[in-house]
C-alpha cells in the first residue's frame, strides 16, 4: 500500500515542490519563491480560463444536482425490475470511456448543428455529471421511509410541501455530496471539454493542455498545485 500510494502522490509532490522552485529548470533547485503564483494571477489568458472553468463548474453542478435529485426520486418510486433497468442505464455513462462521450456528444452537436462554445462545453458537462449525481442521492432514498411522507401528506400538506418539509431534509447529504462531486468532476475535465469547445473558449485544462505543448512554464506547476489543493478541499 505504501509503495501504490508512493507512485500515486511522488508526481505530485514533486509538482507542488517545483512550483515554488526559483529556478526555471527542473534538473536544479534555485531556491524558495513565490513569484510563479504572483504572474500566475497576472496571466490573463488563465485567468479568463479560470473564470470560465469555474462558472461551467458551478452551473454543471447546479443544474446536474437538480436534474439528478429528480430522477433519483423518480427511479425510487419505480417499481424493482423498471428500477434496476434504469440503474443500470444510469451506470452506462460512468463506465463509458471519457473519449466515448466526448466524441459521441461532439456528433451530436454537429447532427444539430450547434455552434460550438460555451453552451456546448456546459451541455457536455451536465451530461457527464448527471449520473453521479443519481447515484449519490439514491442511498439516502432507500434510507427514508415513505410513510413519513404520507403522514405529512395526511396532516395536510401539499405533495411539494411534504416533500420539502420531511423528505428533502433526509435526503439532503446525498444532494449535496452529489453536487460536489459534479463540482470537482467539471472542474478537471479534459477529454470530453475538448471534443466539445469551440475556437476561442478554453477552460482550464485545456488551456493547460496547449500551453504545455509549447513548453511547460512554471506557472502551470501553480497553476496545477493551486487545482489539487481546491479539488482536495
Amino acid at each position: 500500500m505504501a509503495l501504490i500510494f508512493i507512485l500515486l502522490y511522488a508526481p505530485i509532490v514533486t509538482l507542488v515542490v517545483l512550483s515554488f522552485n526559483s529556478s526555471k529548470t527542473r534538473a536544479k533547485w534555485g531556491g524558495f519563491t513565490g513569484k510563479w503564483y504572483a504572474e500566475l494571477f497576472q496571466n490573463d489568458a488563465i485567468m479568463e480560463a479560470l473564470y470560465t472553468t469555474l462558472i461551467i463548474a458551478l452551473l454543471a453542478a447546479v443544474i446536474s444536482t437538480l436534474i439528478g435529485t429528480a430522477a433519483a426520486i423518480g427511479i425510487h418510486s419505480m417499481k424493482r425490475r423498471a428500477r434496476t433497468v434504469f440503474l443500470g442505464i444510469n451506470n452506462i455513462p460512468m463506465l463509458n470511456g471519457e473519449i466515448v462521450t466526448g466524441i459521441s456528444l461532439m456528433l451530436l452537436f454537429l447532427a444539430f448543428h450547434v455552434q460550438f462554445g460555451f453552451l456546448t462545453i456546459l451541455l457536455a458537462h451536465i451530461t457527464f455529471c448527471t449520473p453521479y449525481v443519481i447515484l449519490s442521492v439514491m442511498p439516502k432514498l432507500k434510507q427514508t421511509s415513505r410513510y413519513t411522507y404520507e403522514a405529512a401528506l395526511d396532516l395536510g400538506a401539499t405533495p411539494l410541501r411534504a416533500f420539502f418539509t420531511v423528505v428533502f431534509p433526509d435526503i439532503m447529504p446525498g444532494v449535496l455530496s452529489g453536487f460536489l462531486m459534479a463540482f470537482t468532476l467539471s472542474l478537471d475535465d479534459f477529454v470530453i471539454t475538448h471534443f466539445t469547445k469551440g475556437a476561442g473558449v478554453d477552460t482550464l485544462s485545456t488551456k493547460i493542455y496547449s500551453e504545455v505543448r509549447k513548453g511547460i512554464k512554471p506557472e502551470m506547476y501553480a497553476l496545477s498545485a493551486l487545482l489539487f489543493v481546491t479539488v482536495l478541499v
